[in-house]
């Protein structure tokens, strides 16, 4: 019983971790973006 519950815990720690991973790389992707937006908008002036 207690070897279930440590591989499902271990399971769902690992999805987590894909999870975070994810948000992290969209958290990037629009920093990035807003960092091109205001280059451009630098680059007009």
């Amino acid at each position: 019983m207690r070897s279930r519950i440590t591989l499902m815990l271990l399971l769902l720690m690992a999805a987590g971790c894909a999870t975070v991973e994810g948000a992290g790389e969209d958290i990037q992707t629009a920093g990035e973006a807003v960092s091109g937006a205001a280059r451009d908008a630098q680059g007009d002036m």
